[in-house]
């Protein structure tokens, strides 16, 4: 079995190869502006501040379908600094907002522990919008 490769057809390949990390790139960077702006549409342009939400989630999941994780806030739940709610956030997925909670003045410690499904290896965000202090 001869192969032949004339001079178009090794063009058009080379050209591929070139486009390809091109396009690889335009897809993360629109994956970031979809991240971005549904921060952006949780927060109400409210800039962020970290540290006060905890995420514990495994660095390496046995199967993407059922990753278990847990968030927990550090708020005192009070009436006037309470926290409103908590939403999670997979960049690389279809849908990046996998799921809002939200809470009352009157709950209890504002934590979450559930199961969600990733596609493909990727980090997770999870961002709490509070009564008293804007986002974390």
């Amino acid at each position: 079995m001869k192969i032949f490769l004339h001079r178009r057809g090794f063009i058009a390949r080379i050209a591929a190869l070139m486009v390809l990390p091109f396009v690889a790139q335009r897809r993360a960077f629109a994956q970031s502006e979809a991240v971005d702006s549904l921060i952006e549409k949780i927060t109400g342009g409210a800039p962020l501040q970290r540290g006060r939400v905890k995420l514990e989630i495994p660095t390496l999941a046995d199967n993407g379908n059922s990753v278990s994780l847990r968030v927990v806030v550090d708020s005192p739940m009070t009436p006037s600094n309470h926290v409103k709610s908590i939403h999670l956030i997979a960049p690389k997925n279809p849908r990046p907002g996998v799921a809002s909670f939200f809470y009352g003045a009157g709950a209890g410690r504002p934590q979450i522990s559930t199961r969600i499904r990733l596609s493909g290896s990727q980090g997770v965000i999870a961002v709490a919008v509070s009564a008293c202090w804007d986002a974390s």
